[in-house]
């Protein structure tokens, strides 16, 4: 059990009026946790102080050959008041797996949880109370070597930082259009592509800024060797109903295996539908569409939740969905696990985690 040594700030923050203008990733609160590690020594100086910057040494390692991995969750308050985590052991062991794969030191899962419930709880009062709203929570580390030189550093700094925030988009739950890309590759094997590294969303930033300046919201990614398999969107896991099944791309190195793309499953399977996770073709899923069996499309992701998709463009070709509109299950799903992190439906499943 790690010892937090406290530290609260003499001059707290003017906390968001209104909170439909949250935005994402905006604003954050008063305080973050730091603590860092020392190769023999191990992690140590667990601490929550003020929230600011630190300086750093231009040669810092992190700034050079990118050791950084990071996660992302959040807290919800319920109807009476009360806060909480949403599967964080999920978001700890994940983390670790990131950690492991770009030679960086990882944190006990019970102490990674401790952490986060610890600044939540100093921070309480900025998880907002508006429906929707929620405060996201950002974990990272960093390499903090100084010195250039390409090894795995011997000094690393893990933090924690906070944001009150609304909805991830600004179309709310209104159905996106996706872009499939066939140029740009996100991930190959062997490569970093299930892990939450900040080199994987560095390289699909130009890709993204085309898209988006064809009218697109996301970009759909395909494999990294035949470009013929779908894998995941920019910010999230994907999943297609095609004649009253769920495919979604596996988890098997190159496509991120998210918490909320883990919970979903979970329900899907509760509620008698089969789910195979298992390799899909883009241009079966055109096909389907064509034939008219492709019902509902959806991304999942702690941000968004649930984001429907109501139109897949590829090499010229457009699949309409749902009419555009959003689907029934996608509604369902989008309700029932909402309805769970936000403590208006019972958790049956043993997901929430209490900030007490």
């Amino acid at each position: 059990m790690l010892d937090i040594k406290v530290t609260k700030t003499t001059h707290p923050k003017e906390k968001p009026q209104d909170e439909s203008k949250l935005g994402f990733g905006k604003q954050f609160s008063d305080h973050m946790f730091l603590m860092d590690y020392t190769a023999g020594e191990g992690w140590h100086d667990a601490r929550i102080v003020p929230y600011g910057p630190w300086e750093m040494d231009p040669a810092t390692t992190v700034f050079h050959y990118a050791q950084e991995i990071f996660e992302g969750m959040k807290a919800y308050r319920t109807a009476d008041g009360k806060i909480q985590l949403f599967r964080p052991d999920c978001n700890a062991n994940r983390f670790n797996d990131s950690a492991d794969r770009l030679g960086m030191p990882p944190i006990p899962p019970e102490d990674f949880v401790q952490a986060v419930k610890a600044l939540v709880d100093v921070d309480r009062d900025w998880v907002p109370h508006s429906d929707g709203a929620s405060l996201y929570i950002r974990p990272f580390c960093i390499a903090t070597d100084v010195g250039l030189g390409v090894h795995a550093a011997k000094h690393y700094r893990f933090a924690i930082i906070c944001a009150p925030s609304g909805a991830y988009y600004a179309e709310g739950l209104d159905p996106v259009r996706i872009y499939v890309e066939d140029e740009y590759i996100r991930a190959a094997p062997g490569l970093t592509g299930f892990t939450k590294c900040g080199g994987n969303y560095a390289a699909s930033i130009k890709a993204g800024e085309l898209a988006e300046e064809r009218g697109f919201s996301q970009v759909l990614w395909l494999d990294g060797v035949e470009k013929k398999y779908v894998e995941e969107v920019g910010s999230m896991n994907i999943m297609f109903k095609i004649d009253g099944e769920i495919y979604t791309a596996p988890c098997v190195g190159t496509v991120l295996p998210g918490v909320t793309r883990r919970s979903i499953i979970e329900l899907l399977k509760d509620w008698g539908y089969k789910v195979h996770e298992e390799r899909v073709a883009i241009a079966d899923i055109m096909k389907a569409a064509d034939e008219g069996k492709l019902e509902e499309v959806f991304g999942t992701g702690t941000a968004a939740v649930v984001s429907p998709v109501k139109e897949l463009d590829w090499e010229g070709k457009v699949a309409h969905i749902s009419g555009g509109h959003i689907g029934e299950l996608t509604q369902k799903l989008y309700d029932t696990l909402t309805g769970i992190q936000w403590g208006k439906l019972p958790d049956t499943k043993g997901w929430i985690v209490p900030v007490e």
